[in-house]
This record gives C-alpha cells, sequence and structure tokens, in this order.
C-alpha cells in the first residue's frame, strides 16, 4: 500500500510547494495594494471586493471542494494578506468561544486581532474609540428574533455595516 501512496504523496507535496509560492506572490501584491490604498487615503478593507473574488472563483469550481471550501480557504487567505500590513482588530460579544467569535473568525479569517466585550454597547464604543476596526454583533438570534438594542446603536452612531454572516 506504502508503494501506491508514495507517489501520490510526492505529487501532494509538490502542489502544496507551489500553492505556497503562489499564495506568498499573492500577499506580496495585495500588500503593494495595500500601499497604494493608504497613499491615497483609500479603505484597505473591501468587504464587497472581497465577496467578488470568493463568488467568481465559487462560480469556477470545478470540484470536488465544496463551494463553502473555496469561500473558507479564501476569506482565510485574504485575512492573512489584510494582516501582513496590519493585524485587524475586531470586537466582539465575548467572552472567547461563543458564536461572536465564530463569526468574526469566519467573516474576517483568523488572522484578526480578537476584542472580546462585555455588551453590544461596548462593541460599539470600542470600535468608536478606535479601540478596534471592526465590530460583530447580532442582528437576530433564535431566542430572541431581532437584537433590539443592535438596531438602536446602528440608528444612533455612525457606525455602518460592512457585511452581514448566517451561522447555520
Amino acid at each position: 500500500m506504502d508503494e501506491q501512496i508514495k507517489p501520490l504523496r510526492e505529487q501532494i507535496d509538490a502542489i502544496d510547494a507551489q500553492l505556497l509560492e503562489l499564495i506568498n506572490r499573492r500577499a506580496q501584491l495585495a500588500t503593494e495594494v495595500g500601499h497604494i490604498k493608504r497613499a491615497q487615503s483609500a479603505p484597505v478593507y473591501r468587504p464587497e471586493r472581497e465577496q467578488q473574488v470568493i463568488a467568481r472563483l465559487q462560480a469556477s469550481n470545478a470540484g470536488p471542494l465544496r463551494a463553502d471550501h473555496v469561500g473558507a480557504i479564501w476569506r482565510e487567505v485574504m485575512g492573512a494578506c489584510r494582516s501582513l500590513e496590519s493585524p485587524e482588530r475586531v470586537a466582539f460579544l465575548g467572552p472567547l468561544g461563543t458564536f461572536s467569535e465564530l463569526a468574526a473568525d469566519t467573516f474576517f479569517g483568523t488572522s484578526i486581532v480578537k476584542e472580546p466585550c462585555g455588551s453590544i454597547d461596548d462593541i460599539f464604543r470600542t470600535v468608536s474609540a478606535k479601540g478596534a476596526d471592526f465590530g460583530v454583533v447580532p442582528i437576530e438570534n433564535s431566542t430572541e428574533g431581532a437584537i433590539a438594542r443592535t438596531l438602536d446603536l446602528l440608528l444612533t452612531t455612525p457606525l455602518t455595516l460592512c457585511g452581514e454572516l448566517a451561522l447555520d
């Protein structure tokens, strides 16, 4: 059996080396784009652009990876590339291990700096005071439905939405 597996593992190792080289090239280009955006005072993170990239890749995916796998892989790659410039600080309803942390990791990738907060108000305060670049807040959940406090704060603060994620 090892004689059958060995050539397959060698091919996998060669592909892994190619992937690593390509991902590092991508990271270098993303870093250059980030420098240009900063020089032009443009936002480095554009979630709509990342969604376009992921949608394009998912549409062209012939498998065997599922579309959600492709999305997860590319979110991690893009998050790691963004973190080369400056790791994003993301406030979420803590403590660690909550669905809010899972949402932050899923949406931004695991290269973020996590800022657990004790309340939804704390998340908005932290982001408003520049203690975090982004905040993850619940809009609705299975027990309460719409989260009124989040909706109130979205209406009464200058902060804006940059994306939505449904956790199943």
